[in-house]
């Protein structure tokens, strides 16, 4: 069925690094949700009314919540697929991160009003009417809802979207809350206990939870998130497959919205190369690499020794006791400076986060140390750096 409606309604389907094409899928994405909850709550709302149930009623209108969400969804595809303008040089495609973080908070907002609800209903509980019509329209309801995450998760992962994924999540809670509500009438049917208040309280707790890991996953990009390690795999070994690369490090990627990303990294040359012939290569990598990739990629060009052994033993005996320190512990853009009665090891040193100011000093402290043991001479000059790379 995904299939179908993605070969029907999306031209050129498999093109998905085009914007156009990843706005396409986020309409077809808005419109399903649009129409499958505003069913699921119609019918649900009646059932609901019918039965007396204040969970199914909550769950109706979960699925209210979640067009309403689709509605925004909608218009904050199509608003980020707007082109860059003189106030927005780097496009629009965060719009979609906002229509999201939007959502979120009225995912939020309807849960905490059924989480009231529920429980003035366990103070004042009612009694329930069970038809097994209604009840297997819950279950069709639930069908439809798993088809929807796994509908959205399809799409998600095909380009890469976070919105699409968090619909995904908050389609399967509906599932997980739709099958509380059903083994509450199960209960109350079977045992004359009545637990729909208590089931409409769970539903309203996973609701507010949907909203509130919806909103966690919106706000990271736009608070500003370390670039994805497979995406830092793919630049950096797509980087390093050109001759005349020797090395790469400090990259860092600005995400502007789902596939509008500008990324900046510095490549290791050998020094001895005509500046002129390396900087044409890295020309070539920025215009290659970041077309395959759908990125706009800037890349500083290091000059680094390749050929004299003396600074390249240097640079092993410095490797081995950094790693002998901290395995966590890396560094580039090694350079040596040599005097009469003292030799400068000019390198940066990249620290976990999790180092504070008293753990710097005394790393670089016992680096020095360490390194005028194996020379009198050797004195280092360290600038720390940090990874820009997301931990999963």
């Amino acid at each position: 069925m995904t299939d179908f409606l993605v070969k029907t309604f999306i031209k050129d389907y498999q093109n998905t690094s085009d914007t156009d094409v990843r706005t396409q899928y986020g309409v077809l994405s808005s419109v399903v949700g649009i129409i499958c909850n505003v069913l699921l709550f119609a019918v649900k709302l009646v059932i609901g009314l019918f039965m007396r149930s204040l969970a199914i009623m909550a769950d109706a209108f979960n699925n209210l919540s979640d067009a309403a969400s689709s509605v925004i969804s909608f218009v904050g595809v199509k608003m980020a697929n707007k082109p860059a303008d003189k106030e927005h040089p780097f496009g629009h495609g965060r719009i979609e991160y906002i229509s999201a973080l939007i959502v979120a908070f009225l995912v939020i907002e309807v849960g905490f009003s059924f989480f009231k609800s529920s429980v003035e209903k366990i103070r004042n509980p009612q009694e329930i009417t069970f038809q097994w019509l209604p009840f297997v329209f819950l279950i069709v309801s639930i069908l439809v809802k798993l088809w929807m995450s796994l509908f959205n998760r399809k799409l998600g992962r095909r380009i890469q979207s976070k919105v699409m994924t968090a619909t995904a999540a908050d389609s399967l809670g509906d599932v997980i809350t739709t099958s509380a509500t059903v083994v509450s009438i199960l209960i109350c049917r079977f045992t004359s206990v009545n637990v729909d208040a208590f089931a409409g309280l769970l539903v309203s707790l996973a609701v507010i939870w949907a909203g509130i890991s919806i909103a966690k996953d919106t706000l990271e990009p736009l608070i500003g998130q370390g670039a994805d390690p497979d995406l830092y795999k793919r630049i950096t070994e797509e980087i390093k497959a050109y001759d005349g690369i020797v090395g790469t490090h400090d990259l860092i990627v600005h995400n502007y919205g789902p596939g509008r990303s500008i990324a900046s990294i510095h490549a290791e040359v050998p020094r001895d190369v005509d500046i002129e012939i390396s900087h044409e290569i890295i020309d070539k990598i920025e215009r290659e690499v970041g077309a395959k990739l759908n990125i706009l990629l800037v890349i500083h060009m290091d000059p680094v020794e390749t050929r004299d052994e003396q600074v390249l033993a240097t640079k092993e005996k410095l490797r081995n006791v950094i790693a002998a320190l901290d395995p966590a512990l890396s560094f580039h853009d090694f350079r040596v400076v040599r005097g009469k009665e003292r030799i400068n090891l000019i390198f940066d040193l990249e620290i976990p986060f999790s180092y504070h100011q008293k753990d710097c000093d005394r790393i670089i402290s016992q680096i020095g140390v360490l390194m005028k043991q194996i020379d009198p001479r050797y004195a280092c000059v360290i600038d720390l750096d940090k990874s820009f790379v997301s931990v999963h």
